[in-house]
């Protein structure tokens, strides 16, 4: 039995699971991100001592951000243990999860600046539960798995920027977007998809 199946999840396809990230982003409150917070993400000293001090909310945003950045990483390292990725998705995966973890570092590196307290990690069963990751029955599952997780972070990056009023302020967002736009690019590219008709495919 692999590893994956030891959740006591309803079996259901990956394409069926619904992960709008910006709808996570609010139901924290999530508006506005002060200068503050993101001068502290962006290790941005100039910036920093410019600034008002960072707001209970704008630690609350980055949680959420942590908490999505948490959430990739344990679905990476369930799909690398699955025993189901064979290399070069393998790889692949080990990479992005790497990319997660700079997000998770830089994230609560800005939060434990800011005073608070960051959000910890759930176990890898509670993921493998949340993602119903006993229904990944094969590489093409665990990509696709992965494929619409990647999009919903970016989509829930892109949906904050608006609330900036610079947009010295919304780099940072904007860059994270980037990261998790490539990666479902690739993902798509690996599961041999279409690239997508219509312009203006990320944000909408």
């Amino acid at each position: 039995m692999s590893k994956l199946e030891t959740a006591n999840a309803r079996i259901i396809r990956p394409d069926e699971i619904s992960l709008d990230r910006r709808q996570m982003f609010r139901a924290a409150g999530i508006t506005t991100l002060s200068a503050a917070a993101i001068a502290v993400l962006g290790g941005c000293k100039t910036t920093m001592a410019s600034t008002p001090p960072a707001s209970e909310n704008d630690v609350a945003i980055l949680n959420v951000a942590l908490g999505l950045e948490h959430e990739a990483i344990g679905a990476y390292q369930l799909g690398a243990q699955s025993g189901l990725l064979q290399k070069p998705a393998l790889n692949v995966a080990v990479l992005f999860q790497s990319h997660h973890k700079q997000h998770r570092d830089a994230l609560i590196a800005a939060i434990k600046q800011m005073g608070g307290m960051p959000v910890m990690a759930k176990s890898l069963n509670d993921y493998a539960q949340d993602l119903n990751a006993a229904s990944l029955k094969s590489q093409s599952d665990v990509l696709m798995l992965a494929e619409r997780l990647e999009k919903g972070a970016a989509n829930a990056y892109l949906g904050v920027i608006p609330s900036f009023q610079s947009k010295d302020l919304a780099q940072i967002s904007g860059r994270l977007a980037a990261d998790e736009t490539m990666h479902w690019t690739v993902l798509a590219s690996a599961l041999k998809e279409s690239l997508p008709s219509q312009a203006l495919t990320f944000g909408a």
